[in-house]
């Protein structure tokens, strides 16, 4: 047995009461109602109106571009300034550094000369040909021409050869010119 639901008399005038009331809520209810938004009307400008506004914008636009570029600029001349102060630290230390190694090098050499000036020419000839021509070379050309004589007579002569050459292009003026 199916009851119609329409066809109860209760149901029905609950029906007709929740109706009424549901719509009466919803009108109730905040934001329910259709809101009114404002309209804006905008007018036509005429075209100097609109090439003055962007006129005026431009410029400043154009002073805010240069403002940017010149801070821009001037981070980049500090950061260029402080690689120039780091570069010029390192310049004096190893400026420092060359100058010690010189002083180094003139103590020594000066040194050097002295042992190979009270050596036997024959025992200092031996040593001579041991080390780096250009060394052995800088040593005989520091003695004294008798000492040097000696010295490179008791050498073997290719040796001996070798050194003279490089003697005598050290005091060559052309030397350290461009062969071009």
């Amino acid at each position: 047995m199916t009851i119609a639901i329409d066809k109860l008399p209760i149901i029905r005038d609950l029906r007709a009461l929740l109706l009424p009331a549901a719509g009466v809520l919803m009108l109730a209810m905040p934001g329910a109602q259709a809101e009114e938004r404002p309209v804006i009307v905008t007018s036509q400008a005429s075209g100097d109106e609109i090439r003055e506004f962007c006129t005026n914008i431009s410029d400043k636009a154009r002073d805010q571009r240069y403002l940017l570029q010149r801070q821009e600029l001037e981070k980049l001349q500090q950061d260029v300034d402080s690689r120039i102060e780091t570069l010029e630290k390192r310049r004096a230390e190893y400026e420092d550094w060359l100058q010690r190694r010189n002083d180094f090098l003139k103590t020594a050499e000066a040194g050097l000369v002295e042992i190979y000036k009270k050596m036997k020419p024959d025992a200092a000839a031996v040593q001579l040909e041991k080390v780096r021509p250009e060394v052995a070379s800088a040593i005989v050309m520091k003695l004294n021409p008798r000492m040097s004589s000696l010295i490179l007579s008791e050498m073997k002569p290719e040796t001996a050869a070798l050194l003279a050459s490089i003697i005598a292009s050290a005091s060559d003026p052309n030397t350290s010119k461009d062969p071009s």
